[in-house]
């Protein structure tokens, strides 16, 4: 979610290599967090190649920020 919330778009190689996760690991946790509304997924193509291409929706960046609210309390609550 990180690497959405920072960039408009990535196509699946690029957060393939980004992330350097296998294919099935990376497209498990996409299908999940597209199940879940937090990415949406634009299907294409580039000449003749399938294209997909990820983006973070309204409600993945409100969860993502909810979440990095989340562990700066468990962190300021430990110190």
């Amino acid at each position: 979610m990180s690497v959405l919330a920072v960039n408009d778009r990535l196509d699946f190689n690029s957060l393939k290599e980004y992330l350097d996760v296998t294919d099935g690991n990376l497209a498990s946790h996409m299908k999940a967090l597209e199940k879940e509304e937090f990415i949406g997924v634009e299907k294409s193509f580039v000449g003749r190649k399938p294209n997909t291409t990820y983006f973070i929706t309204k409600e993945g960046k409100k969860a993502f920020e909810d979440h990095l609210k989340a562990l700066e309390k468990l962190i300021k609550g430990v110190g």
